[in-house]
This record gives structure tokens, C-alpha cells and sequence, in this order.
């Protein structure tokens, strides 16, 4: 009996233990099957516990000029950390040591530094100023050889030629984490780069186990933006710009450089400006050359006269009496207080910058219909198009019969810069209206494919070719005639077709801005006048003028230098009849690659230019111009020898645009801080160059010691009275 239930009791026990079993074997099939527990893939999480993924990083794409010049890059930088805890092997054992080495390389107060390093944590970064710092402040710091003391290496984004074309770049965070504006934001989706990983598995010690497949996602590096901005007229922009922007403290100032065949900007800049390097100072986050809508004053003049030509109803010879005209109840005056010139010609109007003859023109030949018919022709009622962002359109005034008369002379209506830009292609181009752009190509820089290619376009003819020849003539005396307010703008050796403006500021009480200089001073002109290549258009915005100084004289200053320097890099000749009497004002490079050193230098001091050689080798293998450039008496030219251990050369006094010849010259990147001259460098001069990559340039502003001669008393009449385009109203 017994025996019995013990009998069943085992078999009880064995069924349930059988039970259990299949239970539990049913389960293990079923996770084997499915590979998951409980929601959980058991698969991806065997895979992320055996497996690594590391990121493989990307490159920001570049910006670059049309010749190839780099004006934005991403590059590796360096953040200083200090290791605190003495479990390491190196550590900062002597945190005040260390702090007062440190202070004298990083600039930063030793008692702060002293303060971190004495913080209880494993390690410690040391501010904003011991982060992204270049490579040749890495090198400093490392030859103190300081214990405890590493470098993480990160990359950021990097302007080499610091204040240059910085509102058409804009600039990124260094981190590249955000595009704030220009270019580097709008064209975001083009410079972004992706990403990619790798993925590999590793044993329980994290060591990669192999004959293992890898599952590797590629990178993407942002693609490569040229620009159509050419850095050597960029460069004079911003250089006369700094010695305008010193000697006359204006509000603000603009300058444009275009092709005038087509519409390609070859500069821009604005003052002021700012560092896209130190962007925590910026103060002026505006490109005025597209953005700010203001009265133009008398460059407006240009388009109504194209108008009144291209009608027929504007006759040179035919004269009228100037001074004032009577519009209704209100009246337009001269800008010599009314008195005019008495009784003269159309032509000589034009000349004399009367609005008298722009109202007349409007009113009385064209008729107000007619002359908004040209201005919308012109594209002064919408944005040009440019590829730069926030373009505005302009404000054309048009409800009164009085604003016909105001617009043709520049007032009342607000346009944009880029617009006058634009406007002038159609002057200087047979008629033909270019759409201004500045973006030349987008390319992949993996396999070179250009993924995007600018064309010049016409955007219309608001006027035929021989109304664009007739107009250039007669802007061409505005020049060269005796009454011409064009005068102080004339460039030896080049016929120059232009129009000056000076525009009244409005008020914030009501009416215009009244005293001497509180004007918008501006010129746009096109040259050689009879086949214009280039445009340069300058406004100068309340420039601190002396009594005896004009309007004109800090706006003819970037004009001419801009100018003069532009049509020499485009190669354009001089005007003939000036070639024999410049003969020996320009020298023409010939090619001394090759060419004994001594020789060389001998050959083009004695033509009388300053001649830097870098190195004592025997030959030049690089000049810093190329065969056939144009330089003038006394510019520098650098020659690099074959020498294998050449020494750095003495850069103070230097030109910014010297220092970038260097680069060129030297393929040494040059990291520029402040504006003007240089004033210190590192490496220090005489010192090796063999092993060096990058130099760092100081720069400081300096005035010209000889001042520009001033106008004669009746030059600054005609100059300054003459073309105040005051719109008085009774």
C-alpha cells in the first residue's frame, strides 16, 4: 500500500518534471525562433553589446574665390585640457608654475588660471581662450613641456583672410554647429557635410575581433562653393576702405566691383565690417549693398536720361532756364541754393547735375507714364535676383505728379545699391540688362563633378545699343568737361563714364539731415567709357568732412584706387592716346621662373620696382605676378629662390595685399589679426622657414603721411555745391 503511493508520487513528480521539460524546451525553441524576450530583440541587443560604431566624420565643404584663393575652410584646432587627479602619470603637480607659463602664452590672468587647476575635478578645460587655438599656439604651449597638460584636437571653421568680403560669407558658429548668415547659411545644404560610421565587434576586453564583417556608411563632405569675387580687387576694396573708413569715420560705406559684360560681382564690402573669426563682436550684421534701401541723389540721373534718349525727346543743344522749376504748388531748386547757371543746355545740365533738367525731363518730354515705364524696365521695383540672401526691392514713389520729378533726380524714391548695379550693365552692355550673381560654380570635391554651374544672363533691354553708346558719351564729359562734377574722378590713362551722387538722409523729426557731410556721397562709374568692362559703384555715408573738404573726396578715393587696380588685373589696356605718355609709369612683367637670381633681381629693381627675395638660392622657382601683369613704379614684387632653408623676411610696413602675395609665393597660410600695416609677425623675421605652415600677421591702421592735394576753391564750388541734390518745396 505504502510502496503504491510512493509509486505515484514518483510519477507525479515525473510528469510534471516532463512537463516542465517540454515547458521549457518549448520556450527555448520559441526564443530561438522568434529572437526576442518580453519586446526585447534579443539580435540587436547581442549586436550592441559585442558590437562598436565609431563616426566617421565629414568635411564642411569650402568657399573659395574664382582663382581659387580659399576664403572659408574647416580646419583642426586645439582645446587645451589640464589632468587634475594624481592617479594619473602626468598631471599638473604645481598649479601655480603651471598657471604662470600658461598665462604668458594664452593671455589669459594667472590668477584665473591658477583657479582652475586647482579645481577638485579628474581634469578641467581652461576657458574660451585655451579653445580652437592654432596649431602654432599648440606648438607654444607644448614647448613648455608642462606636465599634466593635453590638446584635444577639433575642427572649426576658419576665415584666413579675416575682414574680407565677410557680409557675402557670413559665418558659422566654430563648431560648425549652425550657419548664422551670408552665403554660409544660405547655401547651408550644399557645405553641410554628413556623416558616416563603421561598425565592427569586439570581445569581452573591447579589442576588434577579426575575419568579422564591418558595416561601414561613407562619410559625405560638403561640397566646394567658388565665388565670383577675384581676392586681388576684393583686396583693394578693403583696403582703401580701411583708409577711408580712418580718416573721414563715415557712418557707412559701400562698394560693389562688377563685370559689366556679365554681371558678375567681383567685389563687395561694407563698412562697417567684422571678423567672421571673432563674430562674438559684430556690430553690423547688415550687407547694405543688397539689403539697404535709400535714396540714390543724382546717380539716378543716369537711368532718366537713357529714358529721355531712348524716347528721342532729349536734345544736347536745347536749352532751358535752371535754378527752380515750379511743379504745382511746390518747387524744385538746384542744388546751388536755386541760383543755377542761368540759361543753358540740356547737356550741360546733365553735367552740372541740375535737377531743374531732370524735372523738366520727366515732366515735360517723358511725361510721368513713360518715365515709371523705364524704371520698372531698369528693375528698380524688385530685387535684382542676386544668389545673396535678404535682398530688398525698391520704393518707388509714384502717387503724385511732383514724384515723377523727384525720381528722376534721385529723391523721395529708395532703391538698393545692387539695383544701380544692375541698372549700369544695361549702360554699359549694348543695352543689354545682366542679372548680377556671385555664386560662379558649385563643386563635389570627392570626385570633382560640378554640380552647379553659373551663366551670365540677360535679364532684359530696357534700352537699345545705340541709346547705351549715347549715354556713355555724355557720362564720359561729365568727366572730362570743365563743369562737370565728375571731375575729381578721373583715372590717367583710362576714359571713365560716370555720374556722382549726393543723397539727403531723412530726418527722424521730419525733413532731410542739414550741415556740412550729412549727405550720402556716391558714384558709379564704367570704364574704359567706350567698351566698359568694369563697374564700381561707392557710397560713402556721412563721411567727417573738414570745412574746406567735398563729398567727393573719400568716395573718389575707393573709386580710383578700386578702379585703376581692377582693370589692371582684367588686363585692360590703357587708353591709346595715353599709352606713349605712361610709358614708363607701368612695367610689364616678363617670366624670371628659371632665371638666375641675381639676374632677375638686378633686372626688376632697375625698372624700379621693390624686389623681395626669399631665400639666397641661385634660382627663382616663383614670382608672386604672373608673365604680362601691369605693375606701377615702386610696387613690390616677391621672388622664391630654390633656397632649401629659406629665412622668414621682415613684414612690417607690409600691405595686407603684400601679405597675401607672400602666401601665394610661399603656400604659407597666413592668419591676419586687425587692419591696415603690419606691425609684428611670428615667426619673428630671420628666423627658419623651412618647417613653417602657417604665420601669424598683426596688422594696424596708418595714416598716409602725404595727404591727397586739395581742390582748388573753384574745384570744391563745382565739386561740392554743385552736386548737392537739395529738393526744396515751399
Amino acid at each position: 500500500m505504502k510502496s503504491s503511493r510512493l509509486t505515484k508520487r514518483a510519477l507525479w513528480f515525473l510528469f510534471i518534471l516532463l512537463v516542465a521539460v517540454a515547458a521549457l524546451f518549448s520556450r527555448f525553441i520559441y526564443i530561438q525562433a522568434a529572437k526576442e524576450v518580453q519586446g526585447t530583440d534579443l539580435k540587436a541587443l547581442l549586436e550592441q553589446r559585442w558590437s562598436q560604431t565609431e563616426t566617421l566624420e565629414g568635411k564642411r565643404g569650402s568657399i573659395l574665390d574664382t582663382n581659387g584663393e580659399v576664403l572659408a575652410e574647416e580646419i583642426p584646432s586645439y582645446t587645451i585640457v589640464a589632468v587634475l587627479d594624481d592617479r594619473f602619470d602626468s598631471y599638473v603637480s604645481d598649479p601655480q608654475a603651471t598657471a604662470e607659463e600658461l598665462s604668458a602664452v594664452l593671455d589669459i590672468n594667472q590668477e584665473t588660471l591658477e583657479a582652475q587647476l586647482t579645481r577638485d575635478a579628474v581634469q578641467v578645460e581652461l576657458g574660451a581662450r585655451a579653445k580652437n587655438i592654432s596649431y602654432e599656439k599648440k606648438q607654444e604651449v607644448e614647448a613648455l613641456e608642462l606636465d599634466g597638460i593635453l590638446f584635444r584636437e577639433d575642427p572649426r571653421r576658419y576665415y584666413p583672410k579675416q575682414t574680407f568680403a565677410s557680409h557675402i560669407l557670413g559665418y558659422t558658429e566654430r563648431d560648425m554647429s549652425v550657419a548664422r548668415m551670408g552665403l554660409e547659411s544660405s547655401l547651408n545644404d550644399y557645405l553641410q557635410e554628413t556623416d558616416g560610421y563603421i561598425t565592427y565587434q569586439k570581445d569581452g576586453r573591447n579589442r576588434r575581433l577579426l575575419n568579422v564583417d564591418e558595416v561601414i556608411e561613407e562619410p559625405e563632405n560638403g561640397q566646394d562653393v567658388y565665388l565670383t569675387i577675384d581676392s586681388r580687387i576684393q583686396m583693394a576694396i578693403e583696403q582703401t576702405m580701411n583708409q577711408v573708413d580712418e580718416e573721414f569715420e563715415p557712418e557707412r560705406m559701400i562698394a560693389i566691383v562688377a563685370n559689366a559684360n556679365t554681371g558678375e560681382i567681383l567685389g563687395m564690402s561694407n563698412r562697417p565690417s567684422f571678423n567672421p573669426n571673432q563674430y562674438e563682436n559684430i556690430e553690423n550684421y547688415t550687407n547694405f549693398a543688397v539689403t539697404s534701401s535709400f535714396e540714390p541723389g543724382s546717380t539716378m540721373k543716369v537711368f532718366s536720361l537713357a529714358a529721355a534718349i531712348e524716347e528721342g525727346v532729349f536734345n544736347p543743344e536745347e536749352t532751358y532756364q535752371s535754378g527752380s522749376y515750379e511743379v504745382i504748388d511746390q518747387t524744385v531748386r538746384d542744388h546751388n541754393q536755386g541760383r543755377g547757371w542761368g540759361e543753358i543746355s540740356y547737356l550741360e545740365g546733365v553735367q552740372r547735375s541740375s535737377n531743374v533738367a531732370f524735372s523738366k525731363l520727366a515732366l515735360e518730354k517723358l511725361g510721368p507714364e513713360t518715365l515709371y515705364d523705364y524704371i520698372d524696365a531698369f528693375g528698380f521695383r524688385h530685387v535684382t535676383g542676386i544668389d545673396l540672401p535678404n535682398e530688398s526691392p525698391g520704393l518707388i514713389a509714384d502717387q503724385y505728379k511732383i514724384d515723377a520729378a523727384t525720381t528722376a533726380f534721385g529723391q523721395a524714391t529708395a532703391i538698393t545699391p545692387i539695383q544701380q548695379v544692375q541698372a549700369a550693365t544695361a549702360i554699359a552692355n549694348e543695352g543689354n540688362m545682366m542679372t548680377p550673381y556671385i555664386v560662379e560654380r558649385i563643386v563635389d570635391p570627392t570626385n570633382k563633378e560640378v554640380v552647379y554651374q553659373s551663366e551670365p544672363e540677360v535679364k532684359s533691354q530696357p534700352i537699345s545699343e545705340e541709346t547705351a553708346e549715347r549715354v556713355l558719351e555724355i557720362l564720359e564729359t561729365v568727366i572730362t568737361a570743365e563743369e562737370g562734377t565728375g571731375r575729381p574722378f578721373a583715372i590717367d590713362g583710362f576714359d571713365v563714364a560716370g555720374k556722382t551722387g549726393t543723397a539727403q538722409i531723412p530726418s527722424e523729426e521730419g525733413g532731410y539731415l542739414t550741415g556740412h557731410g550729412n549727405n550720402i556721397f556716391s558714384f558709379i562709374g564704367m570704364a574704359p567709357a567706350d567698351d566698359p568692362e568694369v563697374i564700381v559703384y561707392v557710397a560713402v555715408d556721412r563721411p567727417n568732412l573738414e570745412v574746406d573738404e567735398a563729398g567727393s573726396e573719400p568716395v573718389s578715393m575707393i573709386f580710383k584706387q578700386v578702379m585703376e587696380q581692377s582693370l589692371q588685373y582684367m588686363n585692360i589696356a590703357p587708353t591709346e592716346e595715353e599709352e606713349v605718355s605712361s610709358v614708363q609709369e607701368t612695367i610689364e612683367i616678363g617670366n624670371y621662373e628659371d632665371k638666375v637670381t641675381e639676374e632677375a633681381y638686378n633686372d626688376l629693381s632697375n625698372q624700379g620696382l621693390d624686389v623681395t627675395l626669399i631665400g639666397d638660392g641661385e634660382t627663382i622657382i616663383k614670382q608672386s605676378h604672373l608673365e604680362g601683369t601691369e605693375l606701377i613704379h615702386g610696387e613690390k614684387i616677391i621672388l622664391l629662390t630654390d633656397d632649401d632653408d629659406p629665412l622668414v623676411p621682415d613684414l612690417t610696413g607690409w600691405s595686407l595685399r603684400n601679405v597675401y602675395l607672400l602666401e601665394e609665393v610661399t603656400g604659407i597660410d597666413m592668419e591676419v589679426e586687425g587692419s591696415g600695416f603690419v606691425k609684428g609677425q611670428t615667426p619673428s623675421p630671420g628666423s627658419s622657414m623651412k618647417d613653417v605652415n602657417r604665420m601669424m600677421i598683426d596688422l594696424s591702421s596708418k595714416k598716409e603721411s602725404d595727404q591727397e592735394e586739395k581742390t582748388t576753391e573753384e574745384d570744391e564750388e563745382t565739386v561740392e555745391s554743385e552736386d548737392q541734390d537739395d529738393f526744396f518745396m515751399d
